[in-house]
């Protein structure tokens, strides 16, 4: 795609490119969310925690809960990989990349990020944040992408929100009570990796199943 500019990719020191780790996890959250905030410390946590696991951390590059990201992968022994979007204002690329990617467009930014993620963590953000919720719960909702595990990270932060998705898209029937358990709220940066881990130790579990006992879903493929 044209629209894609990786003309900023940038590798540093001896880590390994996008693509080529086994494991990548991406984490969302707020451009305007200050280092005094609380989140901006457990960011950088969970992210080193994912990165020390052996997860690419990648993150959309920029400032504040970006940073973060960046800046707890940059500590750990993964890489640390950025996913720039050209904006007049908010984005600047943070110094903790060791991957950093530059996109024209939101959409072309998107499918980067879905294609090479294996698990999500969403942290607390505005308008970009939730849109890019969205993004990969339609996605997985519908088959289009496969399923991977999304952690919220914020109990008193999304509360309402999912209060919101039970009370009044579920009970008029525009998504059902499966499509809730696509999501975990986890607060501690351990449990939060451990409930990455414990959903591939699943996955693995289900693949040794014999065939016949597979659900359809088990044995469909999605790019």
């Amino acid at each position: 795609m044209a629209d894609v500019h990786d003309y900023g990719r940038v590798y540093r020191g001896d880590r390994v490119p996008l693509g080529d780790p086994p494991c990548h996890q991406s984490i969302y959250g707020s451009a305007r969310l200050k280092p005094e905030s609380p989140y901006y410390q457990l960011t950088i946590e969970i992210a080193q925690r994912f990165s020390d696991a052996g997860f690419a951390v990648i993150s959309g590059g920029g400032p504040r809960i970006m940073e973060a990201a960046n800046k707890g992968a940059h500590a750990g022994k993964s890489p640390s990989v950025g996913l720039n979007i050209e904006l007049p204002h908010e984005q600047s690329g943070n110094q903790w990349q060791d991957i950093s990617l530059r996109f024209r467009h939101f959409f072309t930014r998107k499918v980067t990020f879905v294609k090479n993620s294996d698990a999500v963590v969403v942290m607390p953000g505005g308008f970009g944040t939730l849109d890019e919720l969205a993004e990969v719960l339609t996605l997985i909702q519908t088959k289009k992408s496969r399923h991977v595990p999304i952690v919220l990270v914020g109990a008193e932060f999304w509360a309402g929100l999912l209060d919101w998705f039970k009370k009044t898209l579920l009970t008029n029937g525009v998504i059902s009570e499966k499509d809730l358990d696509l999501m975990q709220m986890i607060d501690d940066p351990d449990q939060v990796l451990d409930a990455v881990l414990a959903f591939y130790e699943d996955r693995e579990e289900q693949a040794e199943q014999p065939a016949e006992s597979k659900s359809d879903d088990d044995r469909m493929f999605y790019l």
